[in-house]
């Protein structure tokens, strides 16, 4: 444990039990603008990026302005339907409150907005635990290394004495660009070789996980 001083985690399928709903708010978002609904593996794999990054991954041929229409429609369903009762994962509130005990710092690097965060962490009760976050609002988007840098420069701890907890590959990629340790889990939308070959120093079954792993017990 003494290893690592801060352990950063993702938000939405690491901490929180919000794949279905990102999933479910995309294909209301596409249905609003009659378009075709790519397979599901298309919607869970852009998961973990920003929705302006997402929605030119899922619509390379569309417009500019249509893929903003997209982008207000998403966050028009997620406002009015899907963000009102955010889900902890199984244990994640216990990794959480064990990590703050041990003294560990504690922080969150998201895709999601500020706004939503700011709102889950108020929620959950979690925010209290965090020492500092960033958002796609604030940062680029995942896997560029911006959100973990600026959140190793306000902590003033170094990239060797910080952990990234994610469920994307992206989350790994943004790690090592930062030259950190990066663990997955497999509570979101990639598989265990894809989170290795990403670059995942351990991948493990959920967050929940975590605190056995850093004790050498899993």
């Amino acid at each position: 444990m003494a290893r690592y001083e801060l352990v950063v985690f993702d938000w939405d399928g690491t901490l929180m039990d919000s794949i279905a709903t990102i999933v479910g708010c995309a294909r209301a978002a596409l249905r609003d603008l009659s378009l075709d609904e790519p397979p599901e593996s298309v919607l869970r794999g852009n998961i973990g990026l920003g929705l302006d990054v997402t929605v030119a991954t899922m619509m390379p041929d569309a417009t500019p302005e249509l893929r903003q229409r997209w982008v207000d429609r998403y966050r028009h369903h997620w406002r009015t339907t899907f963000h009102a009762h955010p889900v902890l994962l199984d244990g994640a509130r216990q990794v959480v409150e064990s990590l703050a005990a041990r003294d560990v710092l504690l922080a969150v690097a998201t895709s999601k907005s500020r706004a939503g965060l700011d709102r889950d962490l108020a929620t959950t009760g979690l925010g209290r635990l965090i020492a500092a976050t960033r958002t796609v609002d604030e940062a680029p988007s995942k896997p560029s290394p911006q959100m973990l840098l600026e959140l190793l420069d306000e902590l003033g701890v170094q990239a060797e004495k910080a952990l990234m907890v994610g469920d994307t590959r992206y989350d790994i990629e943004m790690a090592r660009n930062a030259a950190v340790d990066a663990v997955g889990v497999l509570t979101g939308s990639h598989d265990e070789s894809t989170l290795r070959d990403a670059g995942a120093v351990g991948v493990l079954p959920a967050a929940s996980h975590l605190v056995a792993w850093l004790d050498g017990d899993a």
